[in-house]
Parts: C-alpha cells; structure tokens; sequence
C-alpha cells in the first residue's frame, strides 16, 4: 500500500509520522511505500481558528490529488488540528481518508478512561476531539486559550521552550487534578514537549 499525507502542518509533527511509519512498516517486516505533500500551517491556522472548514478542505484538495497522481493508495493528515474540516475533506477527497481521530474513543474505552483531559489546539479541546467522543468524557485546561495559543506557537516555530515546556506540564497535572484518567497530547506537536521527559505526573 501506498501511503500519503499531508505534511507541515507542523513540520515536527510530520516528522514523528514519518518515523513511527517507518519503524512499524520495518517491525512488520514489510517495506514503506510513501509520498509526502507540505501544506502551509498559517493557512490551517487561520482556517481552523475562524472554523473555515470548506475553505481549509478546498485547500487540501490540490493536495491530495497530486498523492493521487503520484500512486497513493490512501492519504492521511499530519496533525490533530488539521481533523477539524475531516467530513468536509473526505467529501471531496480523490483517495480514501484515514482518520487519526476515529480510533481513540474505542482505545480510551479498552484502557478503562472513562474521562480524559486534552492538550493541543484550542478548537480539538474545545470541542473535546471535534465531539466525536461517543463513550468517553473529555476535559479541557481551565487556561484553555493560553495553552491552545502556546501549541500553535510552538508548532509553528518547530521547537520548545522551557517555559513553553512547564506550561503544558501544568495542565496536563492540573487536568489530572480535575478528575482525568489519563491526559491526551491531542496535537502531535506535542512530542516536542514531552518526548525524552518524566513528566511526574500524579493521578
């Protein structure tokens, strides 16, 4: 199978797809077959705060036909944030979609989450994962805007900072201390902050 996505939205994230692809395709001992598209982050940005999902599945349109074109089988989007236009994207898309979203109700489920706090973009916590959380409960920071500003910033700019850093470790304690089972780094960038980090977090 030939696999597509929809890169640069952020740069970092697509970079951990391309990793994580690449180590299950060789643990299954197959061979990655994949193309990548760069997408433009200030126009998801703007798109996804305004909530202009037609405009933002129109912008992955050109996108996603030149996976088409290349030999893509299937294509997928690099970030959390990128889902928020999914249904109106897979409306007009030339290659069946594969969701990042749709799985993680059933695996909150199968871990025995019955209420999870989210990190990431303001509109994924606001709208608790796009609303698609049919049996688990979702909680969002109570500085929801701050954090939903300081991911976008740290995804543009393809690093963390300390500051940026403690910040997300905050709330991701301060989401335990609501009530969550388990905190979601719902934006990929996030591994930017957390990956190599004990982040000694208390349930």
């Amino acid at each position: 199978m030939h696999i597509g996505l929809i890169g640069g939205i952020g740069v970092a994230a697509t970079v951990v797809y391309y990793q994580r692809l690449t180590a299950a395709v060789e643990r299954a001992g197959g061979k990655l077959d994949l193309t990548i598209v760069h997408a433009d982050v200030h126009t998801l940005i703007r798109t996804n705060n305004a909530d202009l999902r037609q405009e933002q599945a129109e912008a992955y349109l050109p996108l996603l036909q030149r996976l088409k074109d290349a030999g893509c089988d299937v294509a997928a989007i690099t970030s959390l944030g990128g889902h928020f236009c999914f249904a109106e994207t897979e409306a007009i898309s030339p290659l069946p979609l594969i969701s990042a979203v749709a799985p993680l109700d059933a695996h909150f489920v199968t871990c025995g989450f019955g209420t999870v706090g989210l990190l990431g973009t303001r509109v994924v916590m606001r709208t608790g994962l796009y609303g698609q959380l049919e049996n688990t409960n979702s909680i969002a920071p109570e500085n929801l805007d701050e954090i939903g500003q300081t991911y976008q910033d740290m995804a543009v700019a393809g690093h963390c900072t300390g500051v940026q850093r403690k910040l997300f470790l905050n709330a991701a304690q301060g989401l335990m201390n609501m009530g969550a089972d388990a905190v979601v780094l719902a934006g990929t960038d996030l591994n930017l902050a957390f990956d190599g980090q004990a982040p000694g977090i208390l349930s």
